[in-house]
């Protein structure tokens, strides 16, 4: 799994249950505790995360990465639902799509669908991020 695929899912555990254990990522994505442990000291060493005793942190950097990438997923999820796709097809490609998709382009989409479509769009733009992107809260809803 890529770099966004644990910070988002250390996100979502937060966002969902309040903290992060290093066995909740593993549940989440499917891998055992020796190899979450290995990837997140690489996510410490480069400043994503922080281990505060048995809770895994987010930091400033690693919360905007993670909640970019959950917002995608997100919308793309809800997008491709509303135009008929089937939810589990919608959920499988919507996580391909926010790891190939540009900040600039996905900024386009959501200044579109904030037009057309705006039931599509539950979360508010909190901070612009020039580097990274948008980052957003999202309204207490979670995937996967």
């Amino acid at each position: 799994k890529s770099k966004e695929d644990y910070l988002e899912a250390i996100l979502m555990q937060i966002d969902k249950n309040g903290a992060c254990r290093v066995t909740d990522v593993a549940n989440q994505l499917g891998f055992s505790k020796p190899s979450v442990s290995v990837a997140l000291k690489k996510l410490e060493d480069d400043g994503y995360v922080e281990k505060c005793d048995w809770r895994v942190v987010l930091t400033e950097k690693g919360e905007i990465i993670a909640r970019r990438m959950l917002d995608k997923h997100h919308t793309f999820y809800k997008l491709f639902v509303h135009v008929g796709i089937d939810d589990v097809v919608a959920e499988h490609e919507a996580c391909q799509v926010e790891h190939v998709i540009s900040d600039d382009s996905f900024a386009k989409i959501v200044a579109y669908l904030t037009e057309a479509a705006p039931e599509l769009l539950q979360y508010q733009a909190e901070l612009w991020v020039p580097t990274m992107g948008f980052k957003f809260r999202w309204n207490g809803i979670s995937c996967c």
